[in-house]
């Protein structure tokens, strides 16, 4: 019993420090990748094509069959002896068969290798898909983080209001400002609290966005651990690299391209097994017959052979090569070997599109990446002015020298330069990710 309870109070703790910390990026990217309903369907995809590709290979082997028939005859009937009686008669048929490919023109041979090729193109697709949807939790849990410091800022400056109140009875007290200043101060601390209630609403919806984008079935309580960032600039600066080594790099690491790379080498291999029409096809088959037959109506002197002794001696084996040779098929074969060449040229400028379109996306990632990273350096000095300048008149205000108007434009200029610092911050960060999205660089805070 006291082992019980103990077992249930560690898994209590697990769960509440657990609650506590919150979901990391990798953890989510994890459990999104688990739960996905849409990988769940390209996982099936990817088992289809492993199916497809077991059957090709099963097909090299013999099949094997049995049969049995049974048949009733009337009038003239032919006879075990194969003369012709008006007999009635019941006939037994019992056989087994087997055949096996000899030479198919090498199609099962293309037929395996273009279904590996199908599957490894399956695989990548695979990735493709949680790569994308990896992208897509970033996104979305840096939105999350940025709504989180966005509240803490405005809860700041709640704070601040709500101690410059009590600062302005006091000089209302004093006689050192008059009392309007009090209600302006008040006034401007529940414009702060409804900004408050603005940001957390808004720190929920990114929350459930995200839990929504995992699966999460129950979304109570849910949370994201926020990691310290110190200098951003210099902690993801080894992400900005130029555009065609990042090219360069994906071209080997990037699953679109390399789906794409599978699917012409598998067009390829469709055009060798159209060719295989063209050549001759050998194949091997062999049984085993025997059969029953059960006269009716015979005379006294006459009777059936017995069952068993019949089939023992009316059985019969075969084996034998069948060779077919193509002639004329309508063109079918030469239609199927142009669809194949027409297939093959399509896919090849498919991937060249895919190329081409993956360095314009590079690009384009690049230059929003030191946009972002140029727009960050000039908010983070815009916030360094306008902190200087609100202590300035912070310090103004609170020996009664300016109004709370003037006091409230320099903490509004203030807030709006934090807010414009966060919000290019995350913008940067989640800029480098991408480009470490096509560096193949695993997507981490």
């Amino acid at each position: 019993m006291k082992s019980i309870i103990f077992i249930a109070a560690f898994c209590f703790c697990s769960l509440a420090s657990y609650a506590q910390k919150g979901w990391t990026l990798e953890e989510c990217i994890q459990y999104a990748t688990a739960n996905n309903i849409t990988i769940k369907q390209i996982q099936l995809q990817k088992e289809n094509a492993e199916v497809n590709l077991n059957t090709s290979q099963m097909s090299r082997l013999p099949d094997l069959n049995a049969g049995i028939g049974q048949n009733w005859s009337f009038g003239r009937t032919q006879m075990v002896t194969g003369l012709y009686e008006n007999q009635s008669q019941s006939n037994t048929s019992l056989s087994v068969s087997s055949s096996v490919p000899l030479f198919t023109g090498f199609r099962i041979t293309n037929e395996i290798a273009r279904n590996k090729l199908t599957l490894q193109a399956a695989t990548e697709n695979l990735s493709k898909a949680k790569e994308d949807l990896s992208l897509g939790i970033a996104s979305l849990f840096l939105q999350a983080l940025f709504n989180k410091e966005i509240l803490k800022v405005n809860q700041e400056q709640l704070l601040l209001s709500q101690i410059q109140i009590t600062k302005t009875r006091s000089m209302v007290e004093a006689g050192k400002v008059p009392q309007s200043q009090l209600y302006d101060i008040e006034a401007q601390v529940a414009k702060d609290e409804v900004t408050v209630i603005q940001a957390k609403n808004n720190l929920a919806l990114a929350l459930l966005d995200l839990a929504q984008s995992l699966e999460l079935e129950n979304q109570t309580g849910f949370d994201i651990y926020a990691p310290e960032m110190n200098d951003v600039i210099s902690e993801y600066m080894s992400s900005v690299q130029p555009p065609l080594i990042i090219y360069n790099n994906a071209l080997n690491t990037k699953p679109v391209v390399k789906a794409q790379e599978y699917t012409v080498q598998s067009a390829e291999k469709t055009l060798h097994i159209a060719k295989s029409g063209y050549l001759p096809s050998l194949s091997l088959s062999l049984g085993y017959g025997t059969n029953y037959f059960y006269r009716y109506n015979l005379s006294a002197t006459l009777a059936n052979t017995a069952f068993g002794e019949q089939l023992k001696n009316n059985a019969g084996e075969y084996i034998g090569l069948s060779l077919s040779i193509p002639v004329f098929n309508r063109f079918s074969v030469r239609n199927q070997v142009r669809n194949a060449q027409i297939n093959i040229y399509n896919q090849q400028l498919e991937l060249d599109n895919v190329k081409k379109t993956l360095y314009k996306e590079i690009q384009t990632a690049y230059l929003n990446a030191t946009a972002a990273q140029e727009k960050y350096r000039a908010s983070d000095k815009a916030v360094k002015a306008t902190t200087e300048s609100f202590k300035y008149a912070q310090e103004r205000y609170e020996v009664g020298k300016s109004s709370v108007f003037e006091f409230n434009e320099a903490k509004t200029k203030l807030t709006q330069s934090q807010s414009e610092q966060i919000q290019a911050k995350y913008d940067y960060i989640f800029r480098t990710k991408i480009l470490d999205f096509y560096n193949g660089v695993p997507l981490e805070l």
